[in-house]
């Protein structure tokens, strides 16, 4: 604060830990570190007359997620004495006007996803739209100070001041696209750390704050590259922006600046829209392994307890999935592991299994686990049980599961459409 920044922002959330948070409507970080941070940022903003923008609230940004943040929000502003006024920005979308720009077409896959379907529509527990620049930078000319925003396009809520401001566009967006994760964009990188940005006319440069850390223009550019399949070309809601010509040059130890990136408007506007389905409940158990004969056999030992569990569970009408992850052997990437010729002295194993209910997915990983502990194989020799269990009980149950089923591009010629404002006075 003491280098009296114009705002700050936040962007709280991701898609990054899956579908179950958005289908759940629980937000993936704790309230009290979230509390925590909130009262460090909301009192220097008030106090300082600033704005406070936070995108993406709750994790998910859908309605629960949004209103958890709220909540606090107010909760702090009560305790603290704080006055000022605050825009919500909703972005939980309407699926009937979802819908009826589905049957105009205007619906498209985001990658390699099927086309949209009315039932994906009626199956999806929750949608929301990743809102883009201008509904926050409307609540900014609303007169809001604080900004507490639904699912948002990361680098929407760094960009917007100075888009406001009347600052170009893609210098703009660039720099919230570096801010969005904070000093993970320096040297050694961390996502406990803040970094300021500055801009100016046709550049604008980030910094760290902490002197244990440093920007260089390999970790500036390395996060330009961050999360995305193209390195020239970013797109975002309304356009894109093109990197072809940017230069990144060390401005002084811990600061960087870039130049000569450019926003290049789409013809036609697009919000992303992320949606889940419910899928079943889940229960796990976790063993580990360390019989060097059944780990040369483990295909086997997994294929068999397959087997046994589908005789088992004939006729029985169970909806039902088993999944092992063998950790050790192709854990992490499976059938696209290029390394084969690893030999472990010992695996870990996830057992997986889900169902329709959580009772049918009890039974099924109950079963897998109590054939899989002793399973017959060739040229065993311990008689006792296969398999070391960490913990008692060895199942957990996962509870309710999720998968997206919604992953599109929806055409719209209002990029407010699809995130209705209120404005509070706090």
């Amino acid at each position: 604060m003491r280098r009296s920044p114009h705002a700050i922002a936040v962007d709280a959330g991701s898609s990054d830990p899956g579908p179950y948070y958005l289908g759940a409507g629980i937000p993936f970080t704790g309230r009290s570190a979230v509390k925590r941070d909130l009262e460090l940022m909301l009192e220097a903003a008030v106090v300082h007359k600033i704005p406070l923008i936070i995108g993406s609230a709750g994790g998910s940004g859908g309605e629960p997620h949004l209103k958890r943040d709220v909540d606090l929000i107010m909760e702090i502003a009560r305790e603290k004495q704080l006055h000022f006024k605050m825009a919500v920005i909703h972005a939980e979308a309407d699926r009937e006007m979802i819908r009826a720009s589905l049957r105009q077409n205007k619906i498209q896959p985001l990658g390699p996803v099927p086309c949209l379907t009315e039932k994906d529509l009626d199956d999806a527990v929750r949608i929301v739209g990743q809102m883009g620049i201008e509904p926050i930078v409307g609540a900014l000319e609303a007169g809001a100070q604080v900004i507490a925003a639904g699912r948002a396009y990361d680098p929407s809520v760094f960009a917007a001041p100075a888009i406001r401001l009347g600052f170009e566009p893609g210098p703009a967006i660039h720099l919230g696209k570096i801010l969005e994760c904070g000093a993970i964009a320096s040297t050694p990188g961390s996502g406990s750390d803040c970094l300021l940005g500055r801009i100016g006319a046709g550049y604008f440069e980030v910094e760290t704050l902490n002197p244990a850390r440093v920007c260089t223009v390999t970790s500036v550019a390395a996060h330009t590259l961050y999360e995305k399949a193209d390195p020239l070309f970013l797109p975002l809601p309304g356009g894109c922006l093109d990197l072809r010509r940017t230069k990144f040059e060390q401005a002084a130890e811990n600061r960087v600046r870039v130049t000569g990136s450019v926003f290049i408007p789409a013809e036609k506007y697009t919000v992303k829209l992320e949606g889940v389905r419910r899928a079943g409940c889940r229960t796990v158990a976790i063993a580990g392994c360390r019989d060097p004969v059944m780990i040369r056999e483990i295909d086997n030992v997994i294929e068999t307890v397959r087997e046994r569990t589908k005789d088992n569970f004939a006729g029985s009408g169970l909806e039902y999935s088993l999944n092992f992850i063998v950790y050790g052997k192709n854990g992490v990437m499976g059938p696209l592991e290029p390394v084969r010729a690893a030999s472990p002295h010992e695996l870990g194993i996830i057992i997986e299994a889900t169902g329709d209910t959580q009772e049918t997915a009890d039974a099924i990983c109950g079963f897998a686990r109590s054939t899989m502990m002793h399973c017959s194989y060739p040229d065993r020799i311990a008689t006792a049980g296969n398999l070391a269990f960490p913990f008692s009980p060895s199942e957990f149950r996962g509870g309710e599961i999720f998968y997206y089923n919604i992953y599109h591009l929806m055409e719209t010629t209002d990029p407010f459409e699809l995130f209705p404002m209120e404005i509070v006075d706090v």
